[in-house]
């Protein structure tokens, strides 16, 4: 290697400084001659926080100042959330690679420790992802969901203070900060199905830099970029945002893969939900046709009412 130093580029939250310091400790383990540098960089995303994240649109909301300073040469690789990344990427960019996927459960988090069974019409329950509104009221007409935002220390404080009574977030940001024992239940992909790419960590880079694609190859987790690409697929056949309710999760055993798409109403009347399994060789095409077959079910109708 004749690089002799990394720059990432990131958020500032803690979650994103967790996962740009795992990027950095794998790259040092690979490339202990390599100096590797965390640069922090504020987005739309962390700067408004007032506004539903559903009302500000959602193309590169957490990712494209990063990209600006990947574009600019300031950085060599941007490490996001995968979930927050667009599936169409900007001119010169390119997903290199990804960490070995974390936990992919949402979690509900409660005040009084009570289960998403145990809550009622009098309860409120936090969360800024449409997804998780539309299955939580498909899951329970009767429940009052809330808009919240901040990162996962504001919405505990939030919740604390009487905001509301409860809350659904990713289970991986709960348990790469340490806060696994904040969380009342785990819930199942039965019951809430995951957000595209959900626990995985993506590393973004320049397609014109070979040195930096070898790199991120090196520590890059094949089995979680099969499984996410197959589930960005089917995001991006649906034209779907991280601001639209649609979730798929793929699941692998040995040789075949098992892929969950879902489209739903925001206030959870219509939930449209199927699986496929089929050879890993053939998880994205499979995940496009799942996408499709979706849409003609009604998904497309369903979207029209958001979009």
């Amino acid at each position: 290697m004749t690089k002799n130093k990394i720059n990432i580029g990131t958020r500032s939250s803690k979650l994103a400084m967790w996962q740009a310091h795992k990027v950095k400790g794998a790259l040092e383990q690979n490339f202990p001659e390599a100096e590797v540098e965390i640069i922090t960089i504020k987005t739309k995303g962390d700067a408004v926080l007032d506004v539903a994240l559903s009302k500000i649109g959602d193309k590169g909301l957490f990712t494209r100042e990063i990209e600006i300073a990947l574009l600019d040469g300031r950085i060599d690789v941007a490490v996001h959330s995968l979930k927050d990344l667009p599936t169409t990427l900007p001119d010169k960019l390119t997903l290199g690679g990804v960490l070995p996927r974390g936990e992919v459960r949402d979690v509900l988090v409660s005040r009084d420790g009570r289960s998403l069974k145990e809550l009622n019409s009098e309860d409120k329950i936090g969360t800024s992802s449409l997804r998780r509104q539309a299955q939580l009221l498909h899951f329970n007409p009767e429940l009052k969901v809330v808009d919240i935002r901040g990162n996962v220390n504001t919405r505990l404080r939030k919740m604390k203070e009487g905001y509301c009574d409860a809350m659904v977030m990713a289970g991986a940001g709960y348990i790469r900060l340490g806060l696994e024992s904040e969380v009342t239940e785990f819930l199942e992909p039965e019951v809430m199905l995951p957000a595209v790419s959900q626990g995985a960590v993506a590393m973004e880079i320049r397609e014109n830099d070979p040195e930096m694609s070898e790199i991120i190859d090196s520590i890059t987790d094949s089995n979680t970029f099969l499984t996410t690409a197959a589930e960005r697929t089917f995001l991006k056949t649906i034209e779907g945002g991280c601001q639209v309710p649609v979730a798929c999760y793929s699941e692998v055993s040995g040789d075949q893969i098992k892929l969950t798409g879902l489209v739903a109403a925001v206030d959870g009347s219509k939930l449209l939900k199927e699986s496929v399994t089929c050879n890993i060789e053939s998880a994205n095409a499979e995940a496009a046709a799942l996408a499709e077959k979706l849409l003609s079910m009604g998904g497309r109708e369903i979207l029209k009412t958001i979009r």
